[in-house]
C-alpha cells in the first residue's frame, strides 16, 4: 500500500467516525441502543465520494428513516479545495490545458472530470462566490486595497494580464473583514469609479481613509466617490518606487535613509529627515530624490490619525498576505480560461480567509471615533466660517 492509500484510508475513517457521532448526537442513540431519547431510526448508509488532494475518499453517509441527517463535513471540506481543484479542471475542459495540467489534476484529484461535473461544481461555487462578494456593508472607517496581477486568456485566445483588486476594510467594531475582489485594469480611472460605486451599492458608508499604492486614477475617483476622505500612499509600495530610481551603489544608503522618515514620531520630523536624505543623495539619486519628494505628503497622510493607528495602517502589508495565500494557488493554474474562472477562485479562497478572521478584534476604535468626531466639527466650523 503506499502513502497516499494510507492516508486516504486514514482520513475516511476519521471523517466515517465523524458522521456516525453526528448521526447518534442527531437521533440521540447508538445503532441498537434503546433509549427514551431516540428521536428517529437509522436505515443504513449510502456511499458518498469526497474528491481531495489525496485523492477520492467513499465515505458512509448515515440515512434516516425520515431522510433527516444532515452534515456540514461536505461543504466545509470540499469549499477551498474545490476552488482550487475547479481552476484547473476548467483548464481541461476549456482545451488550453498542457499534459502537465492535466496530469496534476490526475495526481491531485484522483480521477477525470466530465464538462456536466464541472458544470454542476460551478454552479454551486458560483453561489457561495456572489454570496460573500456581492454581500450587503455597513460602516468602514478604513479600507485597505491592494491588486495581484494575473494571467488571464482573451477571447482571440491571446493572453493577457488582468489586475485581481483586494480590498479589505476595518468596520466601525474594529472588526476587519475582506470586501471583495474585482477583476479588470487597475490603471485606468473608470475602473477605479466602477469599483468605488460597487462598493456604495452594497451600503458602504463612514469612509475616512483609505490605504493603497499609488494607482493611476484612484485618487480621482476616490475623491469624487468618498468626499473628505484622506488617502495613505502605501509606504512599503512606495520605498519600492524610490529604491527603483536608485543606483545599485546607493541602495544602502536611500534604504537607511527612508526608514528614519517613516520612522518618525511626526509628520514634522518625517519632513526634516527627508530633506536631510536629499541632501545627502545630491547629485547621487537625483530621480528616486524626486520620486521622494513627489509622494512624500501622500505617504506621510497616517500621521493624522492617532499614534496607535500608525503601525496597522501606514501600509497595505494585511492585503499583501492575502495576495501570497492568493498567489500559492494561482501559481499551479497559470493561465485562467477567462474572467469569470479567476474571479471564481480568488473569491472563494478570500471568503475562506475572511471566516477565519470574523469575530477577532483588530483595532480599538474608540480613539479614531474621538478623532473622527473632532475632524468632523472642524470640517463644519470651516464651512460656516466661509459662508
Amino acid at each position: 500500500m503506499s502513502d497516499g492509500e494510507g492516508m486516504g484510508e486514514l482520513m475516511a475513517g476519521v471523517l466515517n467516525q465523524i458522521l456516525e457521532a453526528q448521526a447518534t448526537e442527531q437521533i440521540g442513540a447508538k445503532r441498537y441502543e434503546r433509549s427514551e431519547d431516540r428521536g428517529g431510526y437509522r436505515n443504513g448508509v449510502r456511499p458518498r465520494i469526497l474528491y481531495t488532494r489525496i485523492g477520492p475518499l467513499t465515505l458512509r453517509v448515515p440515512q434516516f428513516r425520515d431522510g433527516s441527517f444532515s452534515t456540514e463535513i461536505f461543504g466545509r471540506y470540499q469549499r477551498s479545495e474545490q476552488a482550487f481543484v475547479l481552476g484547473i479542471m476548467e483548464m481541461v475542459v476549456n482545451g488550453v490545458s498542457t499534459r502537465k495540467v492535466t496530469k496534476i489534476t490526475e495526481d491531485l484529484c484522483g480521477a477525470n472530470f466530465s464538462k456536466s461535473t464541472v458544470s454542476k461544481l460551478c454552479t454551486g461555487l458560483d453561489a457561495r462566490v456572489v454570496a460573500f462578494n456581492e454581500r450587503r456593508l455597513g460602516s468602514f472607517p478604513f479600507l485597505i486595497i491592494d491588486a495581484m496581477y494575473t494571467r488571464v486568456r482573451s477571447k482571440h485566445d491571446g493572453v493577457v494580464s488582468k489586475a485581481a483588486l483586494m480590498v479589505s476594510g476595518v468596520n466601525s467594531e474594529g472588526n476587519r473583514e475582506i470586501l471583495g475582489v474585482r477583476i479588470g485594469d487597475s490603471e485606468s480611472e473608470s475602473f477605479w469609479r466602477e469599483t468605488f460605486d460597487w462598493l456604495k451599492e452594497r451600503g458602504i458608508n463612514d469612509v475616512a481613509f483609505v490605504v493603497s499604492d499609488d494607482h493611476r486614477g484612484m485618487g480621482a475617483a476616490l475623491k469624487r466617490a468618498f468626499q473628505g476622505v484622506i488617502w495613505q500612499r502605501c509606504q512599503v509600495h512606495f520605498m519600492r518606487n524610490i529604491l527603483s530610481f536608485t543606483p545599485s551603489r546607493h541602495k544602502a544608503t536611500m534604504v537607511q535613509g527612508l526608514k528614519r522618515i517613516f520612522n518618525a514620531e511626526s509628520a514634522a520630523e518625517a519632513r526634516i529627515k527627508a530633506t536631510e536624505l536629499a541632501e545627502a543623495m545630491d547629485g547621487r539619486a537625483d530621480r528616486a530624490i524626486k520620486c521622494l519628494e513627489d509622494g512624500l505628503e501622500d505617504a506621510l497622510a497616517i500621521y493624522s490619525l492617532p499614534s496607535k493607528y500608525h503601525r496597522r495602517l501606514r501600509t497595505t502589508n494585511m492585503q499583501e498576505r492575502l495576495i501570497q495565500e492568493v498567489r500559492r494557488r494561482e501559481r499551479v493554474i497559470r493561465i485562467f480560461p477567462n474572467d469569470a474562472s479567476a474571479l471564481r477562485l480568488i473569491a472563494a479562497l478570500l471568503a475562506e480567509i475572511h471566516e477565519g478572521w470574523q469575530d477577532i478584534k483588530y483595532l480599538d476604535m474608540a480613539d479614531f471615533h474621538e478623532w473622527n468626531n473632532e475632524r468632523n466639527t472642524d470640517e463644519k466650523v470651516v464651512k460656516i466660517t466661509k459662508n
